[in-house]
């Protein structure tokens, strides 16, 4: 059964995608990352780990690269909502700004991107880093693309469901 409220998510999606897709390259590129965090962010290398690196190596500038990413997200989601009002749920931005800020953690430290790469034939592009070309940050955009995309269907969740006064998931019920 269709609601008013579904349409109504669906036209707001790719606006808000448009928002948080600036917001990510503002974040990510400009003001949400030292050059320190994003050379010491990922995970060590088994052979770092293997000559004494301690495998925990990074989480410190991750984590703080992921909470100066989310404040400036916030920020610019913040500014554009004060001219252009999207009907958001407070439920949905909290719960989906903590899974964007769990998955960007993880998949910051490299290692899920480089699987990736590795476990599907191109091990070779994960390590590709010539002609302006680098594997791991095409993957890690593939990624953050994947990761944005679930955020924004959290969000729209939550809002559906205080629309509607509904605490369980419409979609499953029979």
């Amino acid at each position: 059964m269709t609601t008013i409220e579904q349409p109504a998510t669906l036209a707001a999606f790719g606006p808000i995608w448009a928002v948080l897709a600036v917001g990510h390259n503002v974040a990510d590129r400009v003001f949400g990352q030292s050059d320190h965090q994003a050379a010491n962010k990922s995970t060590p290398k088994s052979e770092d780990v293997a000559a004494g690196a301690n495998p925990r190596r990074g989480w410190a500038a991750c984590l703080a690269h992921v909470g100066q990413y989310h404040m400036v997200m916030a920020a610019v989601l913040g500014l554009v909502w004060l001219f252009v009002p999207f009907h958001l749920s407070v439920t949905g931005v909290a719960a989906g700004f903590a899974w964007s800020a769990a998955t960007h953690a993880v998949l910051d430290r490299r290692w899920p991107a480089r699987r990736l790469l590795q476990h599907t034939g191109s091990p070779v592009f994960a390590e590709l880093r010539t002609a302006g070309l680098n594997g791991m940050y095409l993957a890690d955009l593939l990624c953050t693309n994947g990761r944005a995309a679930l955020t924004l269907r959290c969000e729209a969740k939550c809002r559906q469901r205080e629309a509607t006064g509904d605490r369980h998931d419409p979609d499953r019920s029979a």
